[in-house]
């Protein structure tokens, strides 16, 4: 049941952080009202359909002001946590099967009404991001990425994630490239241990092309991934590490956007020690939002940490995730969009 209150003027936080069900609790309010939270991100278990979406977006910006970011997971396929009251979407592959199918334009063409209508959508309910696209390559290796990705073809991947990203951006919802420096070489899900990339940097720019091509496209924000690659950083996996965050992705790609942790509460992420441990690690790496998921007493300790040691906010940084008005869809456009979609499923 949603909840009435003054919204608390405070400037956005480093943290994002979920919540458990349909609507915040009493509780869950007030932690949202911490000065270490910057934004919540919804799953499947928030989402009744999109009217329900829609009041809870709008209780949850009504906290705070400038209001909480709000994100979510909404590829398409096996990932899109908002399905009733919206338009089901195909895993991402089937950009890649048109462009095997009909040629690079005409994929890129599909791509960026997709970008569109699900942009359109999400904007219309009150999301500000959502953690897209993914361009991580098709190996056939990684399960955990699987049909999530576009192609095997860096350059396809580029090329059509850019055209995805356009179409959401004139809609008006942000988007996170993931996962950098690419998820697709490694088998181990990083959800549930430490993935390892043994190859050398040399042989790991294929997977890094997707990611140059969605700075180029003025991507907002780029996900690292929670795998150790040891030729570049022995020690620390890429969202713990300053080699590749503050050397590679900023410094050598000249990336200047917002860098979110993916879940610190991941396996993956359980090398750097407890959870206030990754979040000093993933700060000092680089990272401007970090995600603390399905971990009530993970986000407690987070919130308490970074208060404790005297945060700095990231407002400036993180307002570039924050939605905007975007050109309307018309009514014509928004059905052909749709049928797209539907025939490409």
């Amino acid at each position: 049941m949603p909840h009435s209150a003054e919204p608390r003027l405070l400037m956005r936080g480093p943290l994002m952080v979920d919540i458990a069900g349909l609507w915040p609790t009493p509780e869950e309010c007030e932690r949202l009202r911490q000065p270490a939270v910057g934004g919540v991100i919804l799953f499947a278990r928030n989402c009744e359909d999109a009217q329900q979406v829609q009041a809870l977006c709008r209780e949850i910006h009504a906290l705070r002001s400038p209001p909480l970011l709000i994100g979510i997971d909404q590829e398409g396929g096996r990932v899109q946590r908002l399905q009733k009251g919206v338009t089901r979407f195909p895993p991402m592959a089937r950009l890649g099967q048109k462009a095997e199918a009909l040629g690079l334009e005409a994929a890129q063409s599909l791509a960026y009404d997709w970008g569109r209508l699900l942009a359109t959508e999400l904007r219309e309910i009150g999301v500000d991001f959502s953690f897209t696209p993914c361009v991580d390559l098709d190996r056939g290796i990684s399960r955990v990425i699987g049909d999530r990705a576009i192609h095997r073809n860096p350059d396809w991947v580029g090329a059509i994630a850019a055209r995805l990203w356009q179409g959401m951006s004139d809609s008006g919802l942000q988007g996170v490239a993931k996962h950098f420096p690419g998820h697709g070489a490694v088998a181990a899900d990083s959800h549930l241990a430490l993935p390892r990339d043994d190859r050398p940097l040399a042989a790991i720019e294929e997977d890094l092309q997707p990611f140059r091509s969605m700075i180029q496209a003025a991507i907002p924000a780029i996900m690292p991934a929670h795998c150790l690659y040891p030729q570049i950083d022995p020690e620390q996996p890429a969202g713990f590490s300053s080699r590749w965050l503050n050397g590679v992705l900023r410094g050598a790609m000249g990336f200047t956007g917002v860098i979110v942790s993916d879940d610190l509460s991941m396996v993956g992420a359980h090398v750097a020690g407890d959870m206030a441990a990754r979040v000093d690690a993933a700060q000092a790496a680089g990272a401007d939002l970090l995600l603390v998921c399905n971990d009530p007493n993970g986000a407690y300790a987070a919130i308490e940490h970074l208060q404790n040691q005297g945060m700095q906010t990231g407002t400036n940084t993180l307002a570039a995730l924050a939605g905007a008005a975007g050109i309307p869809l018309s009514a014509p456009e928004r059905a052909r969009c749709m049928r797209e979609i539907t025939e490409l499923s």
